[in-house]
């Protein structure tokens, strides 16, 4: 089987005022093309840490991690972290936007993506106006 990711010895640690905390400490894993895998723990032992890190969203301490080679990863938050003050098709732009890769095609792209999941009659629309339904498929796009 293809290996997909390989994870060796990722650390997180955080710190503030108070020093520090030991948040993910030598986990090492590999996902193989055709595996299924769910990450199972109690609360506070690092499980969305290193999907964060995965995705880039924190960094790591130490460690590393390589996906294979045009793999694309994603993941849905806890809750949906979509921005009130920006409109449903302004809060889908916005990592476009971040990484400095917003065109007129990729525009289309995701107005065609609201479109495909029955979004389109609320592109204009405030997160606080959809219901939990619909703002966990904005948070897809």
């Amino acid at each position: 089987m293809n290996e997909i990711l390989r994870i060796k010895n990722l650390k997180k640690i955080y710190h503030n005022k108070h020093g520090e905390t030991l948040a993910v400490d030598n986990f090492s894993f590999s996902l193989h093309d055709g595996e299924f895998v769910a990450i199972v723990g109690p609360s506070g032992c690092g499980k969305s840490t290193i999907l964060s890190i995965l995705c880039g969203l924190e960094n790591k301490s130490d460690g590393s991690f390589k996906f294979k080679e045009g793999t694309k990863i994603g993941y849905m938050l806890q809750y949906d972290s979509l921005f009130n003050w920006r409109n449903i098709i302004d809060n889908c732009l916005l990592g476009l936007e971040l990484n400095n890769n917003l065109t007129e095609e990729n525009k289309q792209n995701v107005v065609n993506l609201l479109e495909t999941y029955g979004l389109k009659d609320f592109i204009e629309s405030y997160p606080n106006n959809l219901s939990g339904g619909m703002r966990q498929r904005v948070v897809c796009i």
